[in-house]
């Protein structure tokens, strides 16, 4: 009772100074104000598509398709002047770039100049697709272009459909076409099935023309084989008289060559005849020349030798006076001292005993030379009579040689007359073997042919056996083709009555450009942006409310001076119990009120409300009176980590690995479920399980608190002025 006595007074202090009063009144709207203008901002973005200003650039030339105008370009641009799926602005490529880069424009669609030619190639060998260039201007906002690539999907989609209606009208023409043309081919089948009887009956007669023939080829096959024998006996002997005629007309081009040979060599031997019979001549007159000057030299040599044998005896004396001087100066000095030492008489010693010596040496070399000239003239002697034989023998072989020159001109005269006649001998052998080459090779294509007329012939008596036997498959053959032809007819017609009966209508037409349409059954259908977004704004709106509640009311002291620990623990948990409920109160009221925001269940709505703002309070209360500012920043880092891993925006799959393990441990997590549940799914059963795990969290909290209290039993007194500092 005292607690609430405690609490009764807290509540009155804080009414009384408006300092205090006003900023819990503001923080009480702290959740409407982030739910409320979030949600608002984006509660349904895609129902003001027709306010983003969008470019269009159609620079399409047209074509032409089956002698049709095709503007599929301008027809895209007619179709888009009648949407208002965004604000069309249809401009040329200058003011689109210029409107890009001035960020006028979220994107730019460009329609090229080909769009309509390449609209036309689907029946080409290779086809090209028609191409719709998109440019969105991501930097300037992300999420327009990405909104932009769905609609641009969705308008290639409706040209896909325009361009398949035109083929499709021109395949059903085509269709008619067939049709016609069926039925005139049933009309020329029949004509064939009259032609092939007239054909069969050809093929009657065919087949006993050509028996006639298989009998006439096996008996020219038969007639052939001893025309073929005699035929390469021919060729053998001819060619047999070819190797002689060849043999022959070598033999006289040898002999010819040859005798040519012979011919210049008797001429070069008359000639040579001549110039050794001049030779001889001429030798034979050096040769008495040189016999007379023998004869002359002969008695030269007597005359030299009796000379020197005068000179010899000369020498002698002159030998024998000089040593009988030097022998008397000799004495003279031995016996006269003075005139031996006299230099005149030394040198006069010297001298003559010099001369003596020079003297023998003379007379030694006088008798040499008496020897030699005998022999000299011994020699010559001998030289004189060769000389006189040799002019007798030259005198003998100048006659042979003279007869030698007759019979080598001669014979060049008889060789000159041979050669000419062989060569008329040898120019025939040639013309003989050319005539032999030419009749062996006419003998090889005699046999060739004769060889080649046999296997013809064999062939056409094959081919006429075959023919013969293949005439009766035939004749089966034009049988099978009357009734085909007959058959075919028939299935002509038909087919050119069912194809009649395909008619180009409008439905047609659409239905072949659209085979499929796409029904979408939504489950769990979520009508808006705004509402699929409200559990995650609602949960943030609620986190953030309950921090900014610890920065105006005081977690920890009283008014009270005697209150204990319980009584703070009290009043301090029933004035954040209010606050969350005030705050989950007027944020619900604000998104199913002003937002008009559609649930399952409004008073199951309420409650989790009331139950995830109480959680989010009763946790953030424990951090911050155990922790005062340091409790405030775990409180925030928690809200970070919950606005990534509660799956509030993308689903959870999507983030990173490392992240996901944050997600079971946070209550944002629970609270974006239990929203879900409740405003969208209706599975009530989900919305419980999440208000129970949030009153675990509660709990937690509130224990964690309470905890703080009993650890701390001394009164502490607050002065709630209103003066709120946050030290950061």
């Amino acid at each position: 009772m005292k607690s609430l006595t405690v609490f009764g007074q807290d509540l009155k202090s804080a009414f009384k100074k408006p300092k205090v009063f006003i900023p819990i009144l503001v923080v009480l709207f702290i959740p409407v104000l982030y739910s409320g203008l979030f949600l608002n901002a984006f509660w349904d973005p895609y129902g003001k598509m027709n306010e983003l200003p969008v470019a269009v650039v159609n620079t399409d030339q047209g074509a032409t398709y089956n002698d049709k105008s095709l503007e599929v370009g301008q027809n895209l641009v007619d179709e888009l002047k009648k949407s208002n799926d965004f604000d069309w602005q249809f401009v040329t490529r200058e003011q689109a770039e210029q409107g890009m880069e001035n960020d006028t424009y979220y994107m730019t669609i460009v329609i090229p100049e080909d769009f309509s030619t390449k609209a036309t190639t689907l029946m080409d060998d290779h086809p090209q697709p028609a191409e719709l260039i998109y440019e969105p201007n991501e930097g300037y906002n992300f999420l327009a272009g990405q909104i932009g690539g769905t609609a641009v999907k969705q308008i290639k989609s409706k040209v896909s459909a325009k361009v398949t209606e035109s083929y499709t009208e021109t395949l059903l023409d085509q269709v008619e076409k067939i049709s016609s043309g069926l039925s005139d081919a049933g009309d020329g089948a029949n004509k064939i099935n009259e032609g092939a009887t007239k054909l069969d009956d050809g093929a009657s007669i065919l087949k006993k023309n050509l028996s006639k023939l298989a009998d006439g080829t096996h008996q020219l096959e038969t007639g052939v084989t001893p025309l073929k024998e005699g035929t390469a006996t021919l060729a053998q002997g001819i060619g047999t008289l070819h190797s002689g005629a060849n043999s022959l007309s070598d033999g006289l081009s040898q002999l010819a060559a040859a005798g040519t040979k012979l011919g210049n060599g008797a001429l070069q031997a008359e000639a040579g005849g001549k110039q050794l019979q001049a030779g001889i001549q001429s030798a034979q007159g050096g040769a008495a020349k040189l016999d007379a000057g023998l004869a002359a030299s002969e008695q030269g040599s007597a005359k030299l030798a009796a000379g020197l044998q005068i000179s010899v005896e000369g020498s002698s004396k002159v030998s024998e006076g000089a040593k009988a001087v030097a022998q008397g100066l000799a004495q003279l000095a031995e016996t006269s001292p003075e005139l031996a030492a006299s230099p005149a008489v030394q040198q006069l010693l010297a001298a003559s005993q010099a001369v003596a010596a020079g003297s023998e040496q003379v007379y030694q070399g006088g008798q040499q030379l008496v020897e030699g000239s005998k022999s000299l003239q011994a020699a010559q002697q001998q030289l004189h009579q060769g000389s006189s034989q040799l002019v007798q023998g030259e005198q003998q072989l100048l006659q042979g040689a003279t007869q030698l020159s007759t019979g080598h001109k001669q014979l060049a005269t008889g060789l000159q007359q041979f050669n000419a006649k062989l060569s008329e001998a040898a120019a025939g052998g040639a013309k003989l073997a050319e005539g032999s080459s030419q009749l062996n090779a006419g003998a090889g294509r005699l046999v060739t042919g004769m060889n080649q007329l046999s296997d013809g012939i064999a062939t056409v008596a094959d081919g006429s056996r075959k023919l013969d036997d293949d005439a009766g498959t035939l004749k089966e053959g034009t049988a099978k083709l009357t009734d085909g032809s007959g058959e075919l007819a028939t299935k002509l017609n038909e087919a050119a009555a069912e194809t009649g009966s395909v008619k180009k209508t409008n439905e047609l037409v659409e239905m072949y450009a659209q085979p499929v349409e796409v029904k979408e059954h939504k489950h769990n259908e979520v009508p808006n942006y705004g509402t699929g977004f409200s559990p995650y704004f609602l949960s943030l709106g609620l986190f953030v409310g309950a921090l900014i509640a610890t920065l105006v009311v005081p977690t920890r002291g009283s008014t009270v001076t005697d209150a204990s620990s319980w009584n703070r623990f009290v009043s301090r948990t029933l004035a954040f119990t209010i606050m969350s409920a005030v705050q989950s109160l007027l944020a619900s009221w604000l998104v199913l009120s002003v937002l008009g925001l559609e649930v399952q269940s409004i008073p199951l709505f309420l409650l989790f409300s009331f139950v995830t703002s109480l959680s989010f309070m009763y946790i953030i209360q424990a951090l911050v009176t155990w922790l005062e500012n340091p409790g405030r920043f775990l409180a925030i880092l928690m809200l970070i980590f919950q606005l990534t891993t509660s799956a509030g925006t993308f689903p959870l799959e999507l983030i990173p690995n490392w992240l996901k393990m944050f997600n079971p441990w946070l209550p944002m997590t629970y609270s974006v479920t239990g929203y879900k549940a409740v405003i969208s799914s209706g599975q009530f059963g989900v919305t419980w399980d999440q208000i129970g795990i949030l009153c675990i969290f509660a709990v937690v909290g509130l224990g964690a608190t309470f905890t703080y209290f009993m650890v701390h039993r001394t009164s502490e007194i607050e002065d709630i002025s209103g003066e709120v500092v946050l030290h950061m």
